[in-house]
């Protein structure tokens, strides 16, 4: 007996699952989800299955077949990381029916109020299952090493409506008999509720599910994609305004890296509580509000998530051992997306942005290398305290570097030919490195592979972007520190990412009234760009300018991605006493309106400074 993944209870010598049919009945005055799960294994087995939990009520295992009860064990004791194992004996059975009701604490699961949505008027809820938290909504083997097909059917209140990554087949009344062991007939049926059925017919990994439930509509904005949110018109219309390209973005992809291959590529506009830039959901992604700048720049992290349609989605590392080989091929994907799309400049914006994202991440692991490494060791690690931007960065800068090495046109045969080789399957780097072998004779000789994979820090060969417009922002931010600010002429043309890229490169402490200066002419502290804003007040509350901790303490409390909580939370704890108090008060006042993963992550950051 051996687990798969440092993450799961799942055994190698068990069958995995092949397919699972879900129904959820939904309870919002509870913030509870009765549901059933009918799990259909490869193969028959014989002996015990272990399957991951975590905060679920288990009420019983059936044998579908004769409807008899098989029996089970839930763990009474709690992994901190993976939850609690859920052991089921079986005798050559190859289905399985398992009952079973969700936590209000479920680690997937943010269950909004009305007054927590933009209508004020009906609740809402939605999920993010990566890493590890899909096993907090259903039982199963929760990790990409196991990729399922499934349907599901979502009972829910009729004013509300259901989306989920997977393609929608219809709306209706429910029927006698559809609740078989989830709830009592008369519930399932009751008055005012109505049944939504879906099916994803390709194999995912489990942190793929994903659904939302609450008051949605949505915008037509190309042949194969909507764009969907709370029903607000104002929302709906700038949501489909900024991501009106993603068309031309699908087909820029289509041309790099081979057809598509989910059909749909919907957008999903959440509320602004979604702990995630963007989450790469098949058919439907996922997106905080921030992307939406009103100058189509948010389009970007659309152009990450399709990317990950081919990287991520078809290809899916192992384990999050090897999580650089789905965030380091997306990066490089969307940049190349990018590229095609908005032009060479831009390009080498975000892959200077990346870079310095790299270099602070040095800094932030200095204690704990293991984490600059591209193959990393999480055993006994939990994958959100670790989530940074190596994977994606460094990953990013080890495929560039084999492109420079083999040029542009012979990279991108090897990408699709790679796409294609491994596509519907997980795999580990051993098996991308003995690939890039087999496909790029002695590429080995030319790039230390190993350093790259298996070494700390950034190697020797990474390399800063080369550009005009790159050069240019990062020495105006060197200028900064000899009291130079750049002239009205010289930002005209700058957005969103021009300044971002200037902020992230001023040096960390600067004079209190050089902080405020820069403010006064460019009203950054102001700006509608969350990257912007962020980035100018981690730049505030290192100089101590506390003119501008309300700001700090209104953005904390209006948008819960951690791209955002992260670097303020941590630069608040790392200063004086005042600000760790005050990054205490404004996180208690602030938690309910978190995700639970976000929740968790902030917690970790004043826990290790207070």
């Amino acid at each position: 007996m051996a687990p798969v993944d440092p993450h799961s209870f799942t055994d190698s010598t068990h069958p995995l699952t092949s397919h699972i049919s879900l129904s959820f009945y939904f309870d919002f005055s509870t913030s509870t989800i009765a549901s059933s799960a009918l799990i259909t294994l490869c193969n028959p087995h014989t002996g015990d299955l272990l399957l991951d939990t975590r905060s679920l009520t288990v009420t019983a295992v059936i044998d579908p077949t004769n409807n008899t009860q098989l029996p089970f064990h839930l763990s009474s004791e709690v992994d901190p990381i993976k939850g609690q194992p859920l052991t089921v004996s079986l005798t050559n059975n190859s289905k399985i029916l398992i009952t079973f009701v969700t936590s209000p604490s479920s680690s997937a699961l943010q269950w909004l109020t009305p007054p927590q949505t933009f209508n004020k008027k009906l609740p809402f809820v939605y999920t993010q299952c990566q890493s590890i938290h899909a096993r907090s909504i259903f039982p199963c083997q929760d990790t990409p090493t196991s990729r399922v097909r499934y349907n599901a059917k979502l009972n829910v209140p009729h004013q509300l409506s259901a989306v989920m990554s997977a393609r929608h087949v219809e709306r209706r009344a429910p029927l006698p008999g559809d609740a078989g062991f989830v709830c009592d007939e008369s519930l399932w049926c009751a008055e005012g509720r109505v049944v939504e059925e879906f099916a994803m017919e390709q194999p995912i990994p489990p942190y793929l599910f994903a659904f939302a439930v609450g008051e949605i509509g949505s915008r037509e904005v190309g042949p194969r994609t909507k764009v969907f949110a709370e029903a607000v018109p104002a929302v709906l219309d700038a949501a489909a305004k900024e991501f009106a390209g993603t068309e031309d973005m699908i087909r820029v992809g289509e041309k790099l890296f081979g057809g598509y291959d989910w059909e749909r590529f919907d957008l999903l506009v959440l509320p602004p509580s979604f702990p995630y830039g963007g989450m790469e959901n098949p058919r439907m992604v996922f997106l905080t509000p921030t992307v939406i700048k009103g100058d189509a720049s948010g389009a970007q992290v659309v152009a990450h998530e399709l990317a990950h349609s081919w990287t991520g989605n078809l290809i899916t590392n192992k384990t999050n051992d090897h999580f650089w080989l789905n965030e380091g091929f997306t990066t490089y994907a969307e940049r190349r997306i990018v590229e095609a799309v908005q032009g060479e400049d831009i390009a080498a914006l975000n892959i200077g942005i990346g870079w310095k994202g790299l270099v602070d991440e040095m800094e932030r692991f200095k204690d704990n290398m293991e984490f600059t490494k591209l193959l990393t060791n999480q055993e006994g690690v939990d994958p959100d305290d670790v989530y940074s931007q190596v994977p994606y960065e460094k990953g990013f800068q080890f495929l560039w570097r084999i492109e420079r090495q083999i040029g542009r046109p012979a990279f991108d045969e090897f990408l699709k030919k790679y796409i294609a080789a491994f596509k519907f399957q997980s795999i580990d780097t051993y098996t991308f490195l003995d690939f890039l072998k087999a496909n790029v004779p002695g590429i080995e000789k030319d790039i230390d592979l190993k350093t790259w994979t298996e070494g700390t820090g950034i190697p020797p060969d990474a390399m800063e972007p080369v550009s005009n417009i790159y050069t240019k922002i990062v020495s105006l931010a060197q200028e900064f520190k000899q009291g130079r600010m750049p002239s009205e002429e010289e930002v005209a043309n700058w957005h969103g990412q021009e300044w971002e890229l200037y902020l992230e490169n001023l040096p960390k402490s600067v004079e209190a009234s050089q902080v405020t200066a820069l403010d006064c002419r460019y009203r950054l502290s102001e700006s509608k760009d969350y990257e912007v804003k962020v980035a100018f007040l981690q730049l505030a509350i290192a100089s101590r300018c506390s003119e501008y901790y309300n700001v700090v303490d209104k953005t904390l409390k209006e948008v819960g991605r951690m791209k955002y909580l992260r670097p303020l939370y941590t630069a608040l704890v790392q200063s004086k006493e005042e600000e760790k108090i005050f990054a205490q008060r404004v996180f208690s006042e602030a938690r309910e309106t978190y995700h639970p993963i976000a929740q968790s992550v902030v917690e970790s950051i004043l826990s290790k400074h207070l």
